[in-house]
């Protein structure tokens, strides 16, 4: 089997990062597969961005995965209970791990594309997670990733058999800045992408939350407006 023909999951929100990711994945010569998640979450703008990502980048299969996270909450992102934190600006954001963090939501989608790549006979998983400029959330540094990745190697068919599964993290140490200025060259359409944890009804961008607030900074960094800001 060519690298050309090699299958990969790619783990596809509708944000910036992901949408670099998919591309980065597709460049390397891999077939992507993307799965999305509707995990309770305020809003379905995302995963609507992430249906019109998969058709642009032309994958494999997009799969969409319904899980109620909801019903265990913790989070600003799933309880409508709880507020988003808003800052004016992001020397606001603290280091602190915000409300926004989902209790283990990357082991979980991990564990579901872990499962999809298994099915597909794919050695291979991509996330777009980055430990530079986030949110302090746990499940997005490097030493979580290396552990998910022995876990899976002990706990499937294929790494007991002899094979290797590789999670990839392209953007772990990179900018957000620098994450933007890669995706161009790639031919990411960033207006198609959506990045904010609080929209209002009419489905814009607060501004004003950290995804907002990090986002704007690395267009700010490249002398750019965001294309998705109308």
């Amino acid at each position: 089997m060519t690298l050309q023909a090699k299958p990969a999951v790619v783990l596809l929100s509708g944000g910036l990062d992901s949408a670099t990711c998919l591309a980065i994945c597709k460049d390397r010569g891999f077939v992507p597969y993307a799965i999305s998640f509707r995990y309770g979450q305020r809003h379905a703008i995302e995963l609507k961005q992430a249906k019109i990502i998969a058709n642009k980048t032309g994958v494999a299969k997009h799969v969409v995965i319904n899980i109620d996270l909801g019903a265990i909450g913790g989070s600003a992102l799933t309880d409508s209970n709880l507020l988003v934190p808003k800052h004016a600006h992001h020397s606001d954001i603290g280091p602190e791990i915000p409300l926004t963090y989902v209790p283990a939501r990357n082991t979980v989608f991990l564990s579901y594309a872990l499962g999809w790549a298994e099915v597909l006979g794919a050695a291979d998983i991509f996330i777009g997670v980055n430990a530079l400029d986030y949110s302090g959330y746990p499940d997005c540094r490097p030493e979580y990733i290396a552990a998910f990745e022995k876990m899976a190697n002990l706990a499937t068919k294929a790494g007991v058999e002899g094979g290797t599964l590789k999670i990839h993290t392209p953007l772990i140490d990179m900018t957000k800045a620098e994450i933007i200025q890669l995706g161009l060259t790639l031919g990411v359409d960033y207006s198609q992408t959506f990045s904010c944890y609080d929209p209002d009804e009419m489905g814009r961008a607060c501004g004003h939350c950290d995804s907002c607030l990090l986002r704007k900074r690395g267009f700010d960094q490249n002398e750019m407006s965001d294309p998705a800001v109308g």
